[in-house]
């Protein structure tokens, strides 16, 4: 029994990895729209479709990534300048890649835009801490996608949404946890909607990488912002010595940081590219070996986890 168990389920991961290299045909004539083109994820995944074949339209926040972006890369790679918390940007966006894609419709839409500050303990912060983290990550996901969806639509293409771990497993205050869990939210709703039309949506929850969004000069200087700015009541709770470890841990993140990319761009391209792409990617060991197996734990193990790895507050029980 065991033997003929052992071999289906054999048989079954060799199928899902031959479904899993199948390619879509005709790349070179499919366009894919991507945010966050300046650097990190979002830049290098625009050059390596482009050296796919595929017509890239790359969105960059500013003209000086813009430009160094198409300096790297071949005549098909465009950019534009996009905000995405400005519905105007946005707009204007969607008209210029209309007009770049005409009859064929977008083939990819990758929102990987986003930003990890404010962060600090929930009372360390305001209300417009939340909003700014918001409005990059999730509802600049939403009134982009709203935007481009019929694009998407008329080529049957592809949405791929860069969540977290974070997505998962809410470890850190502030609205960074908060808009990746809307991220996961809005994806599924999506997801099932769309596949009425042919429409695939992916989501990629990488782990620990090193971007902008871990840079630990700004998770460091942020932190001590929210914690100058709290009142006098929120610092004798938590203490100066909750600060000084908090400003350690964020200091020491670069040793848990992966420096390579492509594994998180490398599960993006497959989302894009695959005819059977995967509905989630947890791309990075910390992803898989770690926070992937949190998120299905019993709520009071995980609380107790975190509890033991974060500092106690000065006033704590």
């Amino acid at each position: 029994m065991w033997l003929y168990l052992a071999i289906l389920v054999g048989l079954c991961y060799l199928l899902r990895r031959y479904r899993e290299t199948q390619v879509v045909s005709h790349l070179q004539d499919k366009y894919v729209f991507i945010t966050g083109c300046d650097s990190g994820f979002g830049n290098l995944l625009a050059r390596q479709l482009d050296l796919r074949g595929l017509r890239v339209l790359a969105a960059c926040l500013t003209e000086k990534g813009a430009e160094q972006l198409r300096g790297q890369m071949s005549d098909r790679l465009e950019t534009v300048i996009l905000d995405v918390t400005r519905t105007e940007s946005i707009a204007a966006a969607t008209q210029w890649v209309k007009e770049r894609t005409g009859d064929r419709g977008l083939w990819g839409l990758v929102n990987n835009a986003g930003i990890s500050v404010p962060t600090a303990p929930n009372e360390w912060l305001t209300k417009q801490d939340f909003v700014k983290i918001l409005n990059v990550n999730l509802l600049g996901v939403i009134e982009v996608t709203l935007s481009l969806l019929p694009l998407v639509r008329k080529a049957k293409g592809r949405v791929v949404n860069v969540s977290s771990v974070y997505g998962r497993v809410a470890f850190i205050g502030g609205g960074y946890c908060i808009s990746k869990y809307g991220v996961e939210a809005f994806s599924d709703s999506l997801r099932r909607e769309l596949s009425h039309f042919g429409v695939k949506v992916a989501i990629i929850e990488p782990g620990f990488f090193k971007t902008f969004v871990t840079s630990t000069s700004e998770l460091t200087r942020n932190i001590q912002e929210a914690w100058d700015k709290a009142s006098s009541e929120v610092k004798e709770a938590y203490g100066e010595r909750f600060l000084a470890h908090s400003l350690k841990g964020f200091g020491s993140l670069d040793k848990m940081c992966s420096q390579d990319l492509s594994l998180v761009t490398n599960c993006m391209e497959h989302a894009l590219t695959s005819c059977h792409p995967r509905t989630r990617y947890s791309p990075g060991w910390d992803a898989k070996l770690i926070y992937l197996p949190m998120s299905y734990m019993p709520t009071f193990l995980v609380d107790a986890i975190v509890k033991w790895r974060y500092p106690r507050p000065a006033k704590a029980m």
